[in-house]
C-alpha cells in the first residue's frame, strides 16, 4: 500500500518544488493539493467543516493554482506521483482543463491522478459559471468531453451545458487511456451515497473518501464492489485512496489495519506550514510509518 502526503496550502512558504522533493527522498509515493479558484468576500453557503474548526480556515481563499503547484513538484522529482485533491471541475471550461491535464500528466510522464469535485460553496460555483443545483451534471458532461480529449483525435459535443463543434486538442495523456479520475465522499448520517459509488462505476476510475472511522471504509468498498457487479462491471479496478483529516492515520495500527482492507493509498494531512516544519513532521511521518 502506498502512503502520500496532503499539502493544505502549498505556496511559496511550503514550496511544493522543496517538500516534494523531500518527500521522494524518503519514500512517500505521493504529494496531494486541494483546490479553490477564489472565495466570495461574503457568502451565505455554510462551510462544511464547520465544528470541525472554530471558523472557517483562511487557507480556503490562499490556495495556489494545483496544476502549477503540481507542476512545480513534478519538475523536482522523478517518481512521486501527484495529484488534486480536489480539484472545482465544474469552475473551468473542460476543454481547458483536458488540456492542462494531459500536459501535467505528459512532462510527469504519468505521474498524475485527477481527483475530482463539485465544491460546497453556492456562491463561488456561481460565479465561476457553475449550475450548482445541478452541478454534478455539469461536471459528468465535463468528464466525458476531457475523456474525449485524451483519447481520440477530434472532439465534437453537444450537450446541455457544453455544446462546440470538432475540435483538436492536444497533447494527449502519457497515461493511457487517460489519468485516474477520483471522486470524493464522506459518510454523513452514518451512511455513503451511493450517487457517488454509481458515478464512480459509471464513469470514475477511484474513490477519495474521508472518514472517521476505518471499518467505514470496509463498509463502502463492499458496497461499491456490489454497485459494480449488479452494473456488469465486476472486472473494474477502482483505485481506494483514503484522505486523512488533520491529524488522522499517524500510527503503524491504523496503516496496517488499510493493508489488511487492501486499500490501494492513504494521504496524510500535512499540518505544518512552512518548509522547515514540513520537513521535520514528514521526518517523523516516515520514521512512524515507512521504516
Amino acid at each position: 500500500m502506498k502512503i502520500g502526503i496532503f499539502s493544505i496550502l502549498p505556496d511559496v512558504i511550503a514550496d511544493p518544488a522543496v517538500v516534494a522533493r523531500h518527500a521522494e527522498e524518503l519514500g512517500f509515493s505521493s504529494y496531494w493539493v486541494p483546490d479553490h479558484i477564489i472565495l466570495p468576500s461574503t457568502y451565505d453557503t455554510e462551510y462544511p467543516g464547520k465544528g470541525l474548526e472554530d471558523k472557517e480556515p483562511d487557507y480556503l481563499w490562499q490556495m495556489p493554482d494545483p496544476m502549477i503547484a503540481l507542476m512545480r513538484a513534478a519538475g523536482a522529482t522523478s517518481t512521486l506521483e501527484i495529484g488534486t485533491a480536489v480539484l472545482l471541475a465544474g469552475e473551468r471550461h473542460p476543454l481547458h482543463l483536458a488540456k492542462e491535464v494531459a500536459s501535467l500528466d505528459s512532462f510527469s510522464k504519468g505521474r498524475f491522478h485527477f481527483g475530482i469535485g463539485a465544491g460546497w460553496c453556492r456562491e463561488e460555483a456561481e460565479i465561476l459559471g457553475v449550475d450548482f443545483d445541478h452541478r454534478w451534471g455539469q461536471i459528468k458532461e465535463a468528464v466525458k468531453i476531457m475523456q474525449s480529449c485524451w483519447t481520440d483525435p477530434e472532439t465534437e459535443f453537444h450537450g446541455k451545458y457544453y455544446d462546440f463543434p470538432a475540435v483538436r486538442c492536444y497533447p494527449k495523456p502519457h497515461q493511457k487511456p487517460n489519468p485516474p479520475v477520483y471522486l470524493p465522499s464522506i459518510i454523513v448520517g452514518g451512511e455513503w451515497s451511493q450517487r457517488v459509488f454509481k458515478r464512480i462505476v459509471e464513469w470514475g476510475d477511484g474513490w477519495l473518501p474521508v472518514v472517521a472511522d476505518i471499518d467505514q471504509i470496509a463498509i463502502g468498498m463492499r458496497q461499491m464492489r456490489d454497485l459494480a457487479n449488479e452494473s456488469g462491471r465486476s472486472d473494474k479496478k477502482i483505485l481506494v485512496n483514503v484522505l486523512g483529516g488533520n491529524g488522522q492515520w499517524r500510527t503503524r495500527k491504523e496503516i496496517d489495519s488499510f493493508v489488511d482492507l487492501e486499500v490501494d493509498q492513504v494521504t496524510l494531512w500535512l499540518q505544518s506550514r512552512d518548509v522547515d516544519g514540513i520537513r521535520k513532521e514528514m521526518d517523523k511521518l516516515a520514521a512512524d510509518l515507512l521504516a
